[in-house]
């Protein structure tokens, strides 16, 4: 929910005041901020487990257990919502002024291709590179017999990862690259007015965010793991392996 406060309210800032009050770069680092202080919030309960994409992605690869994954996702999902609520509720009066038929503000909330010239395979294949360095990198900044970021760094790293990959790839789909991320608040702009437009727009682009980071976060943890973890010292096993 922190983390998604963060990123939607300086979309929203940006949006509403036209430019005026922020560009994309103010997105890209408060989006960063906010995964860094998401982590620090929810480290210690959940793991800091902040992103569907992350925890299938882990428990694929045996290292968290599914049973669990469930009820990861579902409060993903549901603290991005109430976390879009609160934006809406704090920036209310600048919604009314800026779009008042709720035809134009819901890329605010949600993600979006930047316009017609990209293609939706396009914005999947960005979510699933994007999505893909994310989970590799991941797996690198723990990885303890690599070079690992010590462990009062690792946050900070994931968050510089998150603005590293939203000014590299963020152009065509917005990097969602976080599936309740974009599901939680563009289920909340459905019921809040926008309407079924948020679900149905560009063929129905709702689902590229979120099965593009289903699809590229065991891709990039594979290709980590296949091409450097692998070639560990045999007797290395992972510390959060059979948890």
């Amino acid at each position: 929910m922190v983390m998604i406060m963060f990123g939607d309210g300086v979309v929203a800032q940006v949006v509403l005041s036209e430019g005026t009050k922020g560009e994309y770069i103010n997105i890209n680092l408060c989006w960063g901020l906010g995964v860094l202080f998401g982590i620090h919030v929810s480290g210690g309960v959940s793991g800091a487990h902040l992103n569907p994409a992350v925890t299938t992605t882990l428990a694929w690869f045996g290292r968290m257990e599914w049973r669990k994954v469930p009820y990861y996702v579902i409060s993903q999902i549901l603290g991005a919502f109430v976390a879009a609520f609160i934006v809406w509720v704090v920036y209310y009066p600048m919604f009314n002024v800026i779009d008042p038929e709720k035809t134009s503000t819901q890329g605010v909330f949600a993600t979006y291709p930047y316009s017609n010239d990209v293609p939706v395979g396009t914005c999947f294949l960005t979510e699933v590179v994007g999505t893909a360095l994310l989970m590799g990198c991941i797996f690198a900044i723990g990885d303890e017999l690599n070079k690992p970021a010590n462990p009062y760094t690792q946050p900070g790293a994931v968050a510089l990862l998150v603005v590293a990959i939203g000014m590299a790839f963020g152009m065509n789909s917005g990097y969602a690259i976080n599936p309740a991320r974009d599901f939680g608040p563009r289920f909340f702009t459905w019921i809040a007015g926008w309407g079924s437009e948020v679900f149905t727009l560009r063929d129905s682009y709702f689902w590229v965010p979120i099965i593009g980071p289903l699809l590229g976060g065991p891709i990039g943890a594979g290709i980590y793991v296949g091409l450097i973890e692998h070639h560990h010292p045999r007797e290395y096993k992972h510390p959060l392996e059979g948890q």
